[in-house]
């Protein structure tokens, strides 16, 4: 009987030793939570979680869950038509990663490149030709970039599975996007006409601090969510129109238009708590 007790209780200061040196393992040797030097990878879990969640309530239509970042910078309303479809009207999502400097401090960041076109080409009837049955080509061309960069400091507490993180990012993106067009008439035949629509150039800069905790599910997987509370300022200029005037017409060729628009805010996240996925290696 003494001998169970005193293996019980060895076996106890083992179990406390171990957690508080963060060595959680699984029964085959698997470290659970992450390490020095470990590189990591953060993905939005909400549409894997909701697609989930259809596949128990019987929800008809549940598709392939698609990766949009809540904090994905959106200027121009992609994801709400704002490209006519051109882009396919949607929010990408941006990549997240994770260096490790030790058990208690990360580096983070986030990146998104977003280059696109789109080109539609129409058959148009020839202005002035013999043949009635003579077209040539109008052509529409849209183009778009947005860029995102964002660096952090990440500080994590607890040995356990259950870990609290909290810390500060800083964000900043930029964005633009035109649609110019071609015409296989000619300017004589069709009179002034636009060439090029082009959106004001939007810029964005963030400042937020976040808190929160990550789960470790699995060896070196861990479901995180976050709360952040900071500040943005943003902005987009006027729009242009250019156009190809015709003889006798001394309208601007470049005209301004639209809204101006300069954004501030002090707020926590507009979508309340951030749901994430974490995947850590060395």
């Amino acid at each position: 009987m003494r001998k169970t007790v005193l293996f019980a209780a060895a076996l106890s200061v083992a179990t406390a030793v171990t957690a508080q040196t963060g060595e959680i393992t699984s029964n085959r040797g698997e470290n659970w939570l992450s390490q020095d030097g470990d590189w990591g990878v953060t993905i939005d879990a909400t549409p894997f979680i909701g697609y989930a969640g259809n596949l128990f309530n019987g929800t008809s239509g549940n598709s392939v869950p698609t990766w949009i970042s809540a904090s994905t910078w959106d200027p121009y309303n992609w994801a709400g038509g704002g490209d006519q479809g051109a882009f396919g009207s949607v929010t990408r999502a941006v990549i997240g990663v994770k260096k490790l400097k030790d058990a208690n401090t990360a580096f983070r960041g986030r990146l998104r490149l977003g280059f696109y076109s789109h080109k539609e080409t129409v058959l148009v009837p020839e202005i002035g030709a013999t043949d009635p049955n003579a077209t040539v080509e109008n052509v529409t061309k849209w183009g778009g970039n947005t860029i995102q960069i964002g660096v952090g400091l990440e500080k994590r507490v607890g040995s356990t599975r259950v870990v609290g993180v909290y810390g500060g990012d800083f964000n900043f993106g930029i964005a633009g996007q035109k649609k110019s067009f071609e015409y296989g008439n000619s300017l004589d035949n069709t009179g002034s006409r636009i060439t090029e629509e082009k959106q004001g150039g939007a810029m964005m800069v963030g400042l937020n601090a976040f808190v929160g905790v990550e789960w470790f599910v699995a060896p070196k997987v861990s479901l995180g969510a976050e709360y952040g509370w900071g500040l943005i300022l943003a902005s987009k200029g006027f729009d242009t129109t250019s156009w190809d005037r015709a003889t006798g017409d001394n309208g601007p060729g470049e005209i301004e238009g639209g809204t101006k628009v300069n954004d501030f805010g002090i707020d926590t996240n507009n979508n309340g708590v951030s749901i994430n996925m974490n995947f850590y290696f060395q």
